[in-house]
């Protein structure tokens, strides 16, 4: 490392809390799927920022609804009206099919409003006792950082020292749909579940597994929601993660992708009459639904269609999951993945995916590790072809050493 990154990090952790342990690379610009660091060096991002850069590093075209509405108005607060947020109501219920939309500005806020919202559909309209509702979340699961959503963590790191945590939560593990049937009683309001557990290693459930969540919760008029924050807008090959199995969640979560990267907005969509029980003064957010955070979501939307992002999400993930495959390495357990959220299990013997992380950020190559074992991968879905066959052959020469 030169002197000037040396400076970058030591700066940062003088003077920044240490919640974060980044690779060592300080990025200075961005463009499609590359980044480049204050050096000059560049490198395939295959994180996205977990997935909030989506549509690439700077789209242009997301950038300059950014800057025109920069120009015009920024922020009204939701005391009166603006001239962006019915459009943007209108086009992302066009684009998902939802009914109702309540914007929000991280992802954690829409799963903080989501968790509100069925908790007082659960009492004003299915009638479950005052203060007796029950929500339904899996093991291993990655919901956020407040502390309503760390009390239901499974993830000791997450939740150590933090508590009291607040009641009302059920952990059962993922993929199980005996173990959701089993835990569902009359005073469940909701099953709060990602379509593919991210943080986890991207953990995908068995075949069927949400046809028979759909099928339990809508017997019980229990509401599912999914957290698509990581999963939604074109990440898995699909608009939506639930389509792969054909079904609708009555809540969904988005965010990340929401703005390409641009600015922090969520949603929470329901395609019924949970967020009706919601009266003014209950709920709110002095950033969400801001005209620039709508200006800049409705052109990162309009560009992930108009532009093909989603199916070549789908043709680059499968072609990136194949190359991963393909690769013959003793330090690999498992390659699984759907679209472009993909992951390399190493055998523990194999050392930590940390160290081969910080090899691949040698040959060129931006990954991020995580739950020890596991490398993360997960680039914007505009990668070509001869991009995705540049990041494997990197791929099969790290994965072929061995760092335990």
């Amino acid at each position: 490392m030169s002197s000037s990154v040396i400076d970058f990090i030591a700066t940062e952790a003088r003077f920044g809390a240490h919640n974060y342990e980044p690779i060592g690379v300080v990025l200075s610009r961005g463009e499609g799927v590359w980044v480049w660091d204050t050096e000059g060096n560049r490198y395939l991002d295959c994180l996205s920022a977990y997935s909030a850069v989506s549509q690439g590093h700077c789209h242009p075209k997301i950038l300059a609804a950014m800057v025109e509405q920069a120009h015009r108005l920024t922020l009204t607060s939701r005391a009166f009206h603006n001239d962006q947020l019915a459009l943007f109501y209108e086009e992302i219920a066009a684009l998902t099919g939802s009914h109702k939309v309540l914007p929000m500005n991280s992802g954690a806020e829409a799963v903080e409003s989501a968790i509100k919202s069925v908790r007082k559909w659960g009492y004003e309209v299915k009638g479950v006792p005052d203060g007796q509702a029950e929500i339904i979340v899996c093991a291993n699961n990655f919901h956020g950082r407040t502390l309503g959503v760390v009390g239901f963590s499974t993830d000791p790191e997450t939740r150590g020292h933090f508590g009291p945590f607040a009641p009302g939560f059920k952990v059962i593990p993922f993929g199980d749909a005996a173990a959701l049937a089993e835990a569902i009683t009359p005073n469940t309001v909701a099953f709060l579940v990602e379509p593919i557990q991210g943080e986890a290693g991207v953990v995908i459930p068995p075949a069927g597994y949400f046809t028979e969540v759909r099928e339990l919760c809508t017997a019980n008029n229990v509401m599912l929601v999914l957290d698509e924050i990581q999963t939604g807008l074109g990440r898995t090959g699909k608009l939506l993660a639930e389509q792969h199995e054909g079904i609708e969640a009555d809540v969904t979560l988005l965010g990340k992708a929401l703005s390409g990267g641009f600015y922090p907005v969520s949603a929470v969509l329901s395609n019924n009459d949970v967020l009706g029980t919601l009266r003014p003064g209950q709920h709110g957010s002095t950033f969400g639904g801001n005209p620039l955070a709508c200006a800049v979501a409705r052109a990162a939307m309009r560009v992930l269609v108009e532009e093909g992002m989603i199916e070549n999400a789908a043709r680059q993930g499968a072609r990136f999951l194949e190359g991963l495959k393909d690769i013959r390495a003793n330090t690999i357990r498992e390659v699984r993945g759907r679209g472009l959220m993909l992951a390399v299990e190493l055998h523990p013997e194999a050392g930590l995916a940390r160290r081969y992380c910080e090899a691949l950020q040698g040959k060129g190559i931006l990954a991020k590790d995580t739950h020890e074992h596991t490398i993360r991968i997960a680039p914007p879905l505009v990668i070509t072809s001869d991009q995705v066959d540049w990041a494997l052959e990197r791929f099969a020469a790290i994965l072929t050493q061995d760092f335990s």
